[in-house]
């Protein structure tokens, strides 16, 4: 999906070649040094998003169908969080995502609640095929209004649409709940089938771009992006409850 900068081989002209050695080294022609390999051009954006949502609603199969195209009948749950790395373009930008895949258990929120601080983006996943995971959004909206900044870019998604057959939650639930949200999208997906994933993510990305001054100064970079530098198990500090919620 990325375009490898590396510029293409050229046959040379014909008959046989003889190098011109030096010191024991054969010297690169003009032609000959222009097939040496550019390095792949730098991220122009790196962007944290993260999953959340309840056990066993796909979180893990959603982010490895986006970003390996591959899907596991049998995951096994997330413990504390997971993450994986994909390179995408959009308007022509180069961007880097660290997608961040957490825990849906109660006993990890202390450890998961963590990666909500620099989420540019987050992925709220409830089960069509299971209520009480549709009834367990208020409480991930709670965490997203402690922890997560007020200019995170939310996207509701109603995960395992290919068990149509097995809905308990119609669409219509879902669309209402995020309305009810100020800049919550909504979609419905299915991660088994590979409908709507890769719609769902560059959307969100999209929505996060258009947050984003059009050009930021190499100086300032280091400050509007996240680092990928090696990250911590877990991040050292949780940023203070924010007062103003969004959801009641």
């Amino acid at each position: 999906m990325d375009p490898r900068n590396d510029i293409q081989r050229r046959g040379g002209g014909g008959g046989a070649h003889t190098g011109v050695f030096l010191g024991g080294s054969p010297a690169l022609t003009g032609a000959q040094s222009r097939r040496r390999k550019m390095p792949p051009r730098p991220a122009d954006y790196k962007l944290q998003v993260i999953i959340i949502g309840s056990r066993g609603v796909g979180k893990t199969s959603l982010m490895e169908r986006f970003t390996d195209d591959t899907f596991c009948e049998a995951c096994k749950s997330t413990v504390g969080v997971d993450f994986k790395i994909k390179t995408v373009e959009l308007r022509g930008k180069k961007i880097r995502l660290q997608i961040w895949d957490t825990a849906g258990q109660e006993r990890f929120n202390s450890i998961t609640s963590a990666y909500y601080r620099g989420a540019k983006g987050i992925v709220l996943v409830y089960d069509i095929t299971k209520e009480e995971t549709f009834e367990d959004l208020p409480k991930w909206m709670k965490m997203i209004d402690k922890y997560a900044s007020e200019d995170a870019e939310l996207l509701l998604v109603g995960n395992k649409l290919d068990c149509e057959t097995d809905r308990v939650i119609s669409r219509q639930q879902g669309e209402k709940f995020a309305q009810r949200i100020s800049g919550m999208r909504f979609c419905e997906a299915s991660a088994k089938d590979n409908y709507n994933v890769d719609e769902i993510f560059l959307k969100l990305v999209d929505d996060i771009l258009n947050k984003l001054p059009l050009e930021i100064p190499n100086r300032e970079l280091s400050n509007s992006i996240l680092s990928l530098q090696p990250e911590p198990e877990v991040p050292p500090e949780l940023p203070p409850p924010r007062p103003n919620l969004r959801c009641c």
